[in-house]
């Protein structure tokens, strides 16, 4: 699937008879994958298209979108990649699953091929360093530490995780337990693998943890797991956690209802959007028929900041990546730019907003502000 870019809107507008300049971009659209992660992320790029082209483009050329789901798929992802190589485009953007984008990014690498993560957290996101990829979405290890410092200021010390075996949860776990064991805390393991939602509950009354975390897909085994223990009247007191973000998007209120509430999870907000990201949402907002989640956002700001990347370097691949480090904008979220943060191989945007916030159970589409980092 490939989106064109828009007719022109205004004299700055890009010249439709100018080649345009193509991107790469992978989502999640399908099952397995978070289908409405990938929706909103999709709905940010197509939205900051839009807009590139309406202001004239890359000089005067019209940005397109070349558009693949990868439903979750490392393989699927890396046959992309290659694929997006060979038709020409200057750059790959997107996706939203970590152990995905970790296989695209090293097959760009490889390839010598511009990418732009802009939803995933996995620190380990190449092997090595590389030139050619960077980040904006902060690091699983600074969000995850954001996270842990919420339980324990919210005096959880105990804390139990019901994960899948995955690199991503592995890693989650690790950062977990290495945050907490530095202030006396512990973090048990139920592995979903072997154990049903039923044996959870089982398992976590008896365990002494005040918090069960979900380091588990959605909605299965999430949605199940939440039911179980919401209906475990042992378990009344137990503080239900989703790091990864699953309450964050309307099908988990719509399933649960208010078994969903008071769940809380990590999102990449700022206390106030800045005056672009108050236009942006309200595009957004119109373009979803939902309140756009921090993955729209998240769209946006990559081809924001693609834009001018390209516009430093033009769209020779070796170019375009040299000029990571001397591009800056301002995005939805606050000022963005790329430098070399310790212990990641990729130009990361080091300062990006992390919320830990819930569904209120008051108003299931309201979300609360419980902490930031």
């Amino acid at each position: 699937m490939s989106t064109s870019p828009a007719s022109p809107a205004s004299p700055g507008a890009a010249r439709t008879d100018e080649p345009s300049v193509r991107i790469g971009a992978l989502a999640p659209l399908s099952r397995p994958g978070w289908a409405e992660a990938g929706e909103h992320l999709l709905a940010g790029l197509e939205l900051g298209v839009r807009e590139v082209n309406a202001a004239g483009g890359i000089d005067g050329r019209p940005l397109e979108l070349v558009v693949r789901d990868t439903a979750a798929d490392p393989r699927r992802a890396e046959a992309a990649v290659d694929e997006l190589a060979a038709l020409g485009v200057a750059a790959v953007v997107g996706e939203y699953h970590s152990v995905v984008a970790r296989a695209a990014a090293g097959r760009a690498d490889a390839l010598g091929l511009p990418f732009l993560c802009s939803s995933s957290v996995l620190d380990a996101l190449t092997d090595r360093p590389t030139e050619w990829v960077a980040r904006l979405s902060p690091p699983q290890s600074r969000g995850w530490q954001v996270y842990a410092d919420f339980l324990l200021g919210a005096g959880h010390s105990r804390i139990a995780v019901a994960a899948q075996p995955s690199v991503y949860w592995a890693s989650g776990t690790r950062i977990l337990r290495d945050c907490l064991a530095s202030r006396g805390g512990t973090v048990m393991e139920f592995d979903m693998s072997a154990l049903t939602p039923e044996a959870v509950c089982e398992e976590l009354a008896g365990s002494g943890a005040t918090a069960l975390l979900l380091l588990v897909g959605h909605p299965e085994p999430a949605v199940p797991i939440v039911r179980a223990v919401r209906g475990d009247r042992r378990l009344a007191g137990v503080l239900i956690g989703a790091p990864a973000g699953q309450p964050e998007f309307a099908e988990w209120a719509a399933l649960l209802g208010s078994d969903g509430a008071a769940i809380p999870f990590l999102r990449y907000l700022p206390e106030h959007l800045t005056p672009l990201g108050a236009h942006v949402e309200a595009a957004l907002r119109e373009r979803l028929s939902a309140e756009p989640s921090f993955v729209a956002y998240e769209g946006y700001d990559t081809v924001a900041i693609l834009t001018e990347v390209l516009r430093h370097g033009g769209t020779d691949r070796a170019r375009t990546a040299g000029a990571w480090p001397r591009a800056a904008v301002e995005g939805t979220r606050g000022r963005i730019g790329f430098s070399r943060v310790p212990g990641i191989n990729v130009w990361q945007w080091a300062e990006a907003p992390i919320q830990v916030v819930d569904r209120d159970p008051a108003e299931l589409g309201r979300f609360r502000v419980l902490h930031a980092g």
